[in-house]
């Protein structure tokens, strides 16, 4: 690993830039899921990867997030599936409760194969990226504390120039760098053309686990608010995980501005019953706390000339989903592979990247939207909250879990003499 200087507005790179034979240049904007996902497929065809994230390191922790259905499959193909496995929350399911800690109602973690609402596979979001990062970092170059500043492209590659100061030329960039995107709203538009607010804000931080949590996560829904708190176990026994949802038609709280964001939440839990008033206790002394509103990202397009997008930044499906990783990871792989089997070509490899997900998204959104709305409050103005029960609901998560094909890109290096790099074993 080579470090350059550290002091404040310098970045650190680690790893280093693979030897160019044939494949691109590639830069990747954002280092959680989707980013180093990608970088593991573009290496593995063969491409020169960087990756930009304007963090000074790796963000710990996070809500849990699933991989179930094709996401698993994808897993499995890079070669991480121990590694992920080692690295889950190991929960054994959920029980919804009343306000004394009753149990009402129970999922299991091996309901429906482990593709269930509580999948088999759920690791922190910080622990996933930790695993990405890991099996990439000694063959792409990971630039920590810069973010890009501006971009020019021209038909033959695209100038960049970063926060930081540096000016470099790639021959494609991509953006996975989240839900409020700033390589989104530089290339495509302002962030109010694409983001749809569900009507919903979701919160979540660590607190110690004081309340006896063990593998089952606990969840508390106050039916005449609409408001859910929600303990859930982490690797860590002696910490662990709170979550809160709330109504909120209009969210104007700017997603950076945490003060205001914990302000927000006190205000909106104020009253609510089970064990709520114990765990907002701990709100002033967590490391990692989150509030945003929960929202979807609605593109006709998620490329122009030879910049495109994936993950949250792409197609956020919401939380309200339970999808945005396995769309991550199954967007990750298609991207890459598509771009690959195109000869890197910008124009084919983007647009057979949106056919083969385009489907998939918009079945897992719907989801998201379903949820989103069976939460909303009653009222005269509301629509009827949506029945599960159906056929039509059984099909619909059938094509948010297994509705991609995943095609098998070993021949693309051969085809194109790029001496692809081998997967890593674990």
């Amino acid at each position: 690993m080579s470090v350059d200087d550290t002091t404040p507005g310098h970045a650190i790179r680690t790893g280093g830039q693979g030897t160019r034979v044939n494949g691109p240049r590639v830069l990747v904007a954002g280092a959680s899921i989707a980013g180093p996902a990608l970088a593991h497929w573009l290496r593995r065809w063969g491409a020169e990867v960087t990756v930009v994230e304007r963090a000074p390191e790796l963000r710990p922790g996070g809500q849990a997030v699933d991989a179930r259905g094709i996401a698993k499959e994808v897993i499995g193909r890079m070669g991480l599936d121990a590694a992920v496995r080692a690295a889950c929350t190991d929960t054994a399911g959920a029980h919804t409760v009343d306000t004394e800690g009753q149990v009402l109602e129970t999922f299991r973690a091996d309901d429906d194969g482990g593709d269930g609402f509580i999948a088999d596979i759920e690791i922190l979001r910080g622990d996933l990226s930790q695993v990405l990062y890991d099996d990439t970092r000694d063959g792409v170059e990971y630039v920590f504390g810069d973010r890009i500043a501006g971009l020019a492209q021209d038909t033959d590659g695209v100038d960049v120039v970063f926060a930081g100061g540096n000016r470099r030329r790639f021959d494609l960039v991509v953006g996975a760098d989240g839900l409020h995107s700033e390589l989104r709203a530089m290339v495509f538009g302002p962030h109010e053309r694409f983001l749809r607010h569900l009507g919903h804000v979701l919160a979540f931080f660590s607190v110690p686990n004081e309340f006896g949590l063990d593998r089952w996560l606990l969840e508390y829904q106050d039916q005449e608010s609409g408001r859910s708190a929600l303990l859930r176990p982490i690797q860590d026994a002696t910490r662990a995980m709170a979550m809160f949802y709330f109504d909120a038609a209009d969210f104007a709280v700017d997603h950076r501005d945490v003060a205001a964001q914990k302000a927000l939440l006190r205000k909106r839990m104020a009253g609510m019953g089970w064990l709520t008033p114990d765990i907002l206790a701990h709100l002033d002394d967590t490391p990692d706390f989150y509030l945003d509103q929960v929202a979807q990202v609605a593109m006709d397009r998620w490329s122009s000339g030879r910049v495109g997008l994936l993950g949250d930044a792409a197609f956020s499906s919401s939380p309200m989903s339970g999808q945005g990783t396995g769309l991550a990871l199954v967007g990750a792989y298609l991207l890459a592979g598509e771009l690959a089997a195109a000869g890197w070509d910008p124009t084919s490899g983007f647009a057979r990247y949106e056919a083969r997900m385009r489907s998939f998204v918009e079945a897992n959104q719907e989801i998201g939207r379903l949820n989103a709305r069976s939460r909303d409050l009653p009222g005269p103005d509301a629509e009827p909250r949506p029945d599960f029960a159906g056929e039509w609901f059984t099909e619909l998560v059938g094509r948010a879990i297994n509705g991609a094909e995943l095609p098998d890109y070993a021949g693309v290096a051969e085809l194109h003499n790029i001496p692809a790099q081998p997967p890593t074993t674990h």
